[in-house]
């Protein structure tokens, strides 16, 4: 069966949790160093493509974001973003091959309490997977609710 193209399952605009998870279920990130690529490619994938980044998580194997775009400023830059760390990260670890599982996932946010609690499931994401003890102690999350919340 086809899958719906984005466009028409989604919005064209509004806020979205997007998710990507490595092939297999592998990782995505094996040391410090990925992960502070991965974040500066994040950065310049929101500066790129006018996204605000709400919130995001990074995770051993996959990742969380919470955006607020147009659907193609999203995909746009969702397609920037994991292309580059991917080509860099197989570079870095002598690898070929796809490092994501098939295209990134979006959900749109409805609503308030919808928001609070995307929110609060992607901020305490590195918890609920035993990384961390709280949230303030895992290092790969950032955004501005983080910075409104410090």
């Amino acid at each position: 069966m086809a899958r719906v193209p984005r466009i028409e399952a989604l919005p064209p605009d509004g806020i979205y949790h997007v998710t990507t998870r490595g092939v297999a279920r592998q990782p995505i990130v094996v040391d410090e160093f990925d992960c502070r690529r991965f974040v500066a490619l994040l950065h310049g994938a929101q500066r790129q493509h006018d996204w605000q980044l709400l919130a995001y998580c990074l995770l051993p194997n996959h990742f969380h974001l919470v955006v607020l775009s147009t659907l193609e400023r999203l995909s746009d830059g969702m397609h920037s973003l994991n292309f580059r760390f991917a080509q860099r990260f197989n570079e870095r670890h002598d690898r070929v091959g796809h490092l994501f599982q098939g295209r990134f996932g979006a959900r749109v946010v409805e609503g308030d309490e919808h928001f609070a609690n995307v929110a609060e499931y992607v901020l305490d994401n590195a918890v609920g997977a035993g990384l961390c003890a709280t949230r303030e102690e895992w290092p790969w999350l950032g955004g501005e609710l983080v910075a409104d919340l410090r």
